[in-house]
């Protein structure tokens, strides 16, 4: 609970310090004081509590939430990667105009002080003298004579201005241009992406085909064909018809084996078990397996265990399955997915159980739903980690912060000596929104070297 509630705090100071920087790119740095800013203001108070309100609500029935408050957030992380890279351009973009105006303008440069010296123009000794003569060389009365007995003068013509290096950068109108001319920039830029990102995340799956060797296959199983999906992600914005479509595309394969690796749902089996009920019709040779994701851990993972089950595929949970196919064999493994360390709604990965005391001469195959997992799968000898969760990074650039925490984002890599094949998933979490990373579904397609 107190890690939850850290995460959650930690997460709301991030929101409100990103709105803060938006609404001073875009409001306060764009407009002059006045009911435009105060609406600008408040318009940036909203969204700011708009993000929380979304994750809250969805988790509790409010699915109106999802679309606005998704779609936002999919706008607000662009905007502020837009205006960020911004930052270095209108920087210089200031310094140059400043130096421009600089050398354009006029220097005005105070002249010396005119002296009259005792030697050029004498005084006649006395009070009197002294005032007449001062008054009549234009002397200041103010300003006395001093030690030498002279009187400095005011020079004649407008008094000197002192040029300030920062006077360009103080033009309200030149700093009002650029900060509005970002604003649009970045603003049409995000809003273009965002849509971009929605067209291709609410559309099919792609359909690739990777064919990955594996030294220990037999010559006889050269060719088997698993159909790889992960991240289906039912929920408030994907309902059975984003099920069926899968469903159909995976049965055009006619492949020997289904792999469904991990975070099939954002909700309960009350409130999905409808848009789950294609599943039932996933066809293959030899058997439809799934593993659980994280998600199903903040969904009901027993419940949903139960379900799949029932919906006619086989659930590993740390244990694995063997696969006699064309005259071969070979291992097929799942564990439960990492998150669930800590939980207490389930046992924890277990890679001793599901892949201890087998046949090493057997190529194995390991259902894992994050690719981390391959650090431990490889210290049993795992040929093959078919993974998913990191929806191939979603949004770039998202996928460099993803690369941190993953050894391998997208695609085929190899960990410690095991190969990992990462899908990009067939759903989304969180904004409908997905942009360099298309929703995918795959055949892998086993080979002997």
């Amino acid at each position: 609970m107190l890690a939850m509630a850290t995460f959650v705090g930690f997460a709301v100071l991030v929101t409100a310090l990103i709105h803060l920087y938006l609404w001073k790119r875009l409001v306060r740095d764009t407009t002059g004081p006045g009911r435009w800013r105060r609406f600008g203001g408040l318009v940036a108070l909203l969204l700011a509590l708009l993000v929380p309100a979304t994750m809250a609500g969805t988790r509790n029935g409010m699915y109106w939430l999802a679309w606005p408050g998704y779609v936002w957030l999919a706008l607000m992380f662009y905007l502020l990667v837009l205006l960020l890279v911004l930052e270095v351009p209108m920087a210089v973009a200031k310094l140059v105009l400043r130096r421009r105006a600089v050398a354009a303008a006029p220097a005005v440069t105070a002249p010396e002080p005119a002296l009259v010296g005792a030697e050029s123009n004498p005084v006649p000794a006395g009070p009197t003298s002294t005032r007449s003569d001062s008054a009549s060389a234009g002397a200041d009365p103010a300003v006395g004579p001093d030690r030498s007995g002279t009187v400095p003068t005011r020079p004649a013509g407008p008094p000197a201005v002192a040029d300030h290096p920062d006077q360009a950068d103080h033009d309200p109108s030149r700093r009002l241009l650029l900060a509005r001319g970002a604003a649009i920039f970045a603003g049409l830029t995000a809003a273009g992406v965002t849509g971009y990102g929605v067209r291709t995340a609410m559309g099919p799956p792609q359909l690739d085909r990777v064919r990955i060797p594996l030294a220990k296959l037999p010559r006889s199983m050269d060719g088997l064909r698993i159909a790889t999906v992960s991240d289906i992600h039912l929920g408030p914005l994907r309902g059975r018809a984003h099920t069926e479509r899968i469903v159909e595309m995976i049965n055009r394969m006619d492949a020997d084996l289904v792999a469904v690796v991990g975070d099939l749902v954002d909700g309960s089996v009350a409130e999905l078990g409808e848009a789950a009920e294609p599943l039932r019709d996933l066809r293959s040779r030899y058997g439809s397996f799934f593993v659980t994701g994280n998600h199903e851990y903040y969904s009901g993972v027993e419940e949903w265990v139960r379900e799949v089950d029932r919906l006619g595929l086989r659930v590993l949970q740390n244990e694995r399955q063997e696969i006699r196919a064309r005259g071969g064999v070979l291992d097929l493994a799942g564990v439960n997915d990492v998150s669930a360390a800590g939980t207490g709604l389930a046992a924890p990965a277990d890679y001793a159980a599901a892949l201890g005391d087998r046949d090493p001469s057997r190529p194995v195959v390991l259902l894992a739903h994050q690719p981390v997992a391959a650090h431990e799968a490889a210290k049993f000898g795992v040929d093959l980690q078919l993974s998913g969760h990191t929806h191939g990074g979603q949004m770039v650039p998202f996928n460099l912060a993803v690369k941190l925490q993953q050894p391998v984002v997208s695609g085929l890599g190899e960990v410690d000596g095991t190969k990992v094949y990462v899908t990009n998933g067939a759903g989304f979490w969180g904004p409908p929104v997905r942009v360099g990373a298309p929703p995918q579904v795959t055949l892998v397609e086993l080979r002997t070297p």
